[in-house]
């Protein structure tokens, strides 16, 4: 990778992932000059925040990074597929040497303020002064853990997911995992295999099919144009915002999580919401039966989706049986002694939080979220990318970063062209 030191350029990127190296191609490709900086290495969420069966959730040829689809330019045999882990840095290290992107590794953005009719960015290395800047640092900067862990008996061993790699470090009993999001029942099915005794706290997130009809449910989707709905013409689009990933594997080629299955089958102890924790004592909000329900609705809902498309275009696909519920609660249990329960761990599942403290733009609204159209803010030569729903729901997913990074680079050439003509 290229170094070419501190001080002047056209377009700093602040963040090394798949979105700010994206942007870094398109750029490339446009002769237009830039730097990333990456206050670790490129790519080091992937590479060093996931567990160690982490595998994506959706299939490999939705992997289409800029120039390089995991199907055409990487010539990747099995699109159908999830990669590993390690895979997925393989891909990534791949797509990298294609263009051997401008990049400063290890180099923290410390503030970024307007500065003439451009930007100053102020690093732990030195300062760059710049006329754009695209803040490509995503929104997983700060793991959530609610006030009330602090509350619990200190004899009880905590991590969030963020720390976690597998269940070796936990100790001997139960662990109770917090948070239903695609995070959480994967990681609880992590510790169903290790042969461990599993709690669950069951939260809102939906859940969708897997297989359905001969095909992977996302394959039908996608063919349905379902993933180039964009945010503005979404009919809810408050909810497509901030509802929580829809759950399902890419474990064993790809599967269903069901937590009602999990009860049955390997004893999963399902509880709802937590709500506080006091010594040994925990506490849940009664609505166990309703955010059960809930997921089941959706899921049920992405099916009824499915067909409507089989009909409406007269595809012939195999028919499936109608859902059934494995199992109900017969209780809402809202207060249990961990302790009593052989609860000796707690794994933190429930996600994060972006922390934009460090820019110094007037581009947030009242509750500190960017403002932006596709990630062009109304300040001049300022950008956001990376981020779920920027523009359709693959944005922030390798889905849709090709056309999202296009559409950045393309407004940056834009404002370079009408600068470049004022001055003349």
């Amino acid at each position: 990778m290229k170094d070419t030191g501190f001080g002047q350029t056209g377009v700093v990127i602040v963040g090394g992932g798949q979105a700010g190296l994206s942007v870094a191609w398109q750029l490339q490709k446009r002769g237009i000059d830039y730097v990333v900086l990456e206050r670790h290495e490129a790519f080091h969420s992937w590479k060093k925040n996931r567990w160690d069966s982490f595998c994506l959730v959706t299939p490999n040829w939705q992997c289409r990074l800029p120039g390089f689809h995991y199907d055409k330019e990487f010539g990747g045999t099995d699109p159908d597929g999830f990669m590993l882990r390690d895979e997925i840095a393989d891909y990534l290290d791949a797509f990298v040497e294609t263009f051997g992107p401008n990049i400063r590794e290890h180099v923290e953005v410390t503030r970024v303020a307007p500065e003439g009719a451009g930007y100053e960015v102020e690093t732990t290395a030195g300062t760059w002064r710049c006329d754009q800047v695209v803040i490509a640092s995503g929104g997983y900067d700060t793991p959530i853990e609610p006030p009330y862990a602090r509350n619990l008996d200190p004899s009880i061993f905590q991590m969030h997911s963020v720390d976690y790699r597998n269940p070796d470090p936990f100790p001997e009993g139960g662990v109770l995992i917090v948070g239903t999001g695609q995070s959480g029942v994967q990681l609880m099915e992590d510790f169903v295999r290790a042969g461990r005794e599993v709690h669950l706290a069951v939260g809102r997130a939906p859940r969708s099919p897997r297989k359905y009809r001969g095909r992977d449910a996302t394959d039908w989707l996608h063919d349905a144009g379902h993933y180039d709905i964009t945010i503005r013409d979404h009919p809810d689009p408050a909810k497509a915002m901030t509802q929580t990933n829809h759950y399902m594997s890419g474990r064993d080629g790809g599967k269903e999580i069901d937590l009602r299955r999990f009860h049955v089958e390997h004893g999963v102890e399902l509880y709802g919401t937590l709500a506080d924790m006091k010594g040994t004592r925990l506490s849940f909000l009664p609505d166990l039966r309703e955010n059960l329900d809930d997921s089941d609705r959706s899921y049920c809902g992405i099916r009824t989706q499915i067909d409507k498309y089989i009909v409406a275009k007269g595809i012939d696909a195999p028919e499936e049986p109608p859902f059934v519920k494995l199992w109900e609660p017969e209780e809402e249990r809202t207060r249990i002694d961990a302790r009593a329960a052989g609860i000796t761990s707690v794994l933190w599942a429930i996600g994060f939080r972006p922390d934009y403290s460090w820019i110094d733009v007037n581009v947030f609204g009242p509750r500190g979220k960017p403002i932006f159209d596709r990630g062009v803010t109304s300040r001049p030569g300022f950008y956001f990318i990376g981020l779920g729903w920027l523009n359709t729901w693959g944005s922030g997913r390798f889905l849709g970063i090709e056309e999202d990074s296009a559409h950045i680079a393309a407004r940056i050439e834009e404002l370079m062209s009408a600068e470049a003509v004022v001055e003349e």
